[in-house]
Order: C-alpha cells, then structure tokens, then sequence
C-alpha cells in the first residue's frame, strides 16, 4: 500500500456542506480581518484521526501569509485563534512560524498537509511545504516531537478505575507514531486504527484499541469509561521508557525557515 493510500483513508468521514460553508466563511472573514492570505486550511483532529463521535467539533487548521511589510518591520503576533463557536475549532500559524517549528522537529503542519479534509490550499505553496516530509520524518527530530506530545497529555497520570477516553486516545496516538517512526521512518498514519495495524503488534492490545475506539465514536457514549489493562500497561511503559531517555538538544534553523519563506512566497506571486 502506497504512503499516500495509508495518509489518506478512503473511509475518512465525509464533511458535511454546512461545516463547510461555516468554515469557508470563517475563514474569509480571517483575512479581511488582519490582513493575511490563507495559503492552507484543512482538519487537522479527530475527524482525520478515526475517532470523532457525532458531535465532535470540526478542529481547522492553517496556514497563513502576511504582507512583506509584516516581515520587514519585524512581525508580530504568529498565530490566529478564533474562539470556539457553533462547533468550530479554528487556529492558524504565520508561515515562518510554522517553518521554523517544523524544521524544529513539530509534525503538526505536516500532518495538515496530508488531511483527507482540505478547506482551501495554494498549490504552489503547498508543493514547497510538502517537500520537507521525506526529510522531516527520516531522523529523529519528529519521533521526538510525539513523544513529547504523548508525555504532555499524559501528565503522569496514575492508574484510574475510570478515564477520560478522549484523553487516553491523546496519549496513545503519539505514542504509536512514534513507534511507527521507529520502524518504518516514514510519515506515520493519520488515522489511529491504521497506524495501530503498523506500529502495535500485540493483537490483543489491538483488539482493547478498537473496543475504545467503538464507544468514543458511538453517539451518546459516556465521557469517561473503564481502563482496559493492556492499553493502560503499555501507556506506563512507554512512559516510563521516555523519561529514563536523555533527550536531545533542539533547534530550528532559521536561516533555512526564512529562504523556504522567500520560496512560498515567490511562489504564490508567480
């Protein structure tokens, strides 16, 4: 199966037309408002993840340009974030922001660029970004990132009779792309169940993922629900690994993030 197959699951859930004029919507009224081009905008949670119940929100992502006069008088503010209405989740990253974090070793707009959910994109722009991929995910900078991801959801969380199954399900998928990069070096899954099939290879941890998977999609499921051992066990354990670890030292290279800016932008001006 080809890479772009496993990132992009044919049973992703379909938007609904109203979320998607609401988001539209939303979205224009970010640029008239301060200013910017959305160059990039699409789901970027639980609705990509494989696990989003009926009444989940729509959590959209994106990524935004300024005027060259932002960039030369210095900047500012680099993230957009529009408070949490009608079931909207919106927040976006300025360019070299999101440049900067992602040669930094953040995934998180590198997993947009793969959303099967996609509101708005600049192809030329988008080209760009989506070359850093292969390089991106070959070291060891994004295997960090999710473990870091996994550590601060999970908060040292000790072991409950009840947990909050969304929250568990925060844990676990970083968890597991980071297994997955592990093995394979490759961008990992979006969807959980697919990268749990690449990444866990105890089937009956796998069989505990998928009951917990059924009731936070099934409509009118409980918040909080029993801790299933397996899962739970595998969580402390890892855990547990990561923090006998010694981390690496991180950086972003600037320099590289502000001619892959000067690239974008010469790219959406052609």
């Amino acid at each position: 199966m080809s890479t772009e197959a496993r990132i992009r699951p044919d049973r992703a859930e379909p938007l609904a037309e109203a979320a998607r004029r609401r988001v539209l919507a939303r979205l224009e009224q970010v640029e008239a408002r301060h200013g910017v081009r959305i160059l990039y905008a699409a789901e970027g949670g639980s609705r990509c993840w494989g696990y989003a119940a009926p009444d989940s929100d729509y959590d959209v992502r994106f990524v935004y340009l300024h005027p060259a006069e932002w960039y030369e008088t210095g900047g500012g503010r680099d993230v957009i974030e529009l408070p949490l209405a009608d079931g909207l989740d919106i927040s976006g990253w300025e360019l070299r922001k999101a440049l900067r974090l992602t040669l930094g070793g953040n995934a998180s707009l590198l997993e947009w660029l793969v959303s099967p959910q996609v509101y708005r994109q600049h192809p030329a722009a988008c080209r760009v970004l989506r070359g850093l991929g292969p390089e991106h995910f070959a070291g060891e900078a994004a295997y960090w990132h999710y473990l870091s991801a996994a550590r601060k959801n999970y908060r040292g969380r000790k072991r409950e009779e009840q947990l909050r199954l969304k929250k568990y399900l925060y844990v676990l998928r970083p968890l597991l792309a980071a297994q997955w990069l592990r093995r394979w070096r490759s961008q990992p899954p979006l969807w959980l169940e697919e990268l749990a099939g690449g990444a866990l290879d105890d089937a009956r941890l796998r069989e505990e993922l998928a009951g917990l998977l059924a009731l936070k999609v099934a409509g009118g499921a409980p918040e909080y629900g029993p801790a299933t051992p397996g899962l739970h066990d595998y969580i402390e354990r890892e855990m547990q690994a990561y923090e006998a670890m010694a981390r690496p030292s991180r950086h972003s290279d600037w320099a590289r993030a502000d001619a892959l800016l000067e690239q974008v932008r010469l790219a959406c001006d052609a």
